[in-house]
């Protein structure tokens, strides 16, 4: 696949809105091109179901040694694509759509080249709660090293954080805000609560750095002048160790008038080098941890800046994107040569 041709893929993806659990407009898109993939080059294309109109897509190319996964779903709001000398933007460029691109370009290359043994991996739901990966991850198919992409920089990342995310929902009593000695708000006791879990001691790793939470959601109440009597809020710890004393401190706080509920729970990674390629630290969250070991061991790497992707700014240098496809392709042709990540 040529320069052209990758980044217009790379657009054509971009410009179908695919936000977490509304993937199946992009899931066709990318069922036909792998599909075509597999004509070609004698391979064997699945759609594997996830939830219902939500499918993960599996190309394999005989008995795969090393698999190119990345996911396809993306945050909110959709913007479509726009193009320039240096970059192309819009929603997914680089998170993740722009890598799900190079993967394929990759994997086109090798397979133009003679090289087999190696599978596409395309899953749902990796913004919201990993489904896809966890569809998989309960259903190996033999892979022994699994390259998952994510906005890197194109650097191999050595760890990431883990994620740690709850529901919390107050409830209160309706009453005229004039007389509030007569109900009872539940946005000051679900503040109260959130007050209280901003005063938890975070904890510290040498080479993750410190555990950082966001309060990302807050909604409730129904009017100004009324006492409200229902909130919500969602809430994401990024994890660098074991949580069980940060739980039981969420637990503690929360006692009461508010309801807790943990959605999700991703355990922070230390990962391996590969030699030649510069490493960095993130402090995102993959779908690797969800993967269980199923699939290989992990590396993660991929072209884009994750300080622009879920902003209105995303968008992924053309560079990156054709120079993560001679990556992608030299991990491949070295894992199955020798078997390992080292010279």
């Amino acid at each position: 696949m040529n320069p052209m041709d990758l980044f217009s893929l790379t657009r054509a993806l971009v410009d179908i809105e695919s936000t977490t659990r509304s993937e199946r407009q992009v899931g066709d898109f990318l069922a036909a091109h792998m599909a075509a993939l597999a004509v070609r080059f004698s391979g064997r294309f699945e759609r594997i179901p996830c939830a219902p109109g939500r499918d993960n897509l599996f190309l394999t190319f005989d008995s795969p040694v090393v698999t190119l996964s990345t996911h396809i779903d993306t945050v909110p709001p959709f913007f479509p694509s726009r193009e320039d000398p240096d970059a192309i933007w819009g929603r997914g460029s680089c998170d993740a759509k722009g890598i799900a691109a190079a993967m394929i370009a990759a994997a086109e290359s090798l397979l133009a080249s003679g090289t087999r043994n190696l599978a596409l991996l395309f899953v749902v739901g990796e913004e919201r709660d990993s489904a896809g990966a966890k569809t998989m991850g309960a259903s190996p198919r033999g892979s022994r090293f699994l390259i998952n992409g994510e906005p890197t920089e194109n650097q191999l990342v050595l760890g990431c954080k883990g994620a740690l995310r709850y529901e919390l929902t107050a409830h209160g009593k309706l009453a005229h805000s004039a007389y509030p000695e007569l109900g009872h708000s539940a946005i000051h006791a679900l503040l109260d609560v959130l007050h209280q879990i901003r005063s938890i001691p975070l904890s510290d790793d040498a080479l993750l750095g410190k555990t950082t939470l966001n309060i990302g959601v807050i909604s409730g109440g129904r009017a100004p002048n009324v006492i409200a009597d229902e909130a919500r809020a969602e809430i994401m710890f990024r994890v660098v160790g074991d949580p069980a004393s940060l739980r039981q401190a969420v637990v503690a706080a929360s006692a009461g008038p508010v309801e807790l509920r943990e959605v999700l729970f991703t355990p922070a990674i230390r990962l391996t080098p590969f030699n030649g390629l510069p490493t960095t630290v993130v402090a995102f969250t993959t779908d690797i941890p969800f993967f269980q070991g199923a699939w290989g061991q992990p590396f993660l790497i991929g072209p884009g800046s994750i300080h622009v992707a879920h902003t209105s700014e995303e968008h992924i240098p053309k560079k990156q994107l054709v120079e993560a496809v001679e990556i992608y392709s030299r991990m491949i042709k070295q894992l199955l040569e020798k078997g390992t990540a080292s010279a």
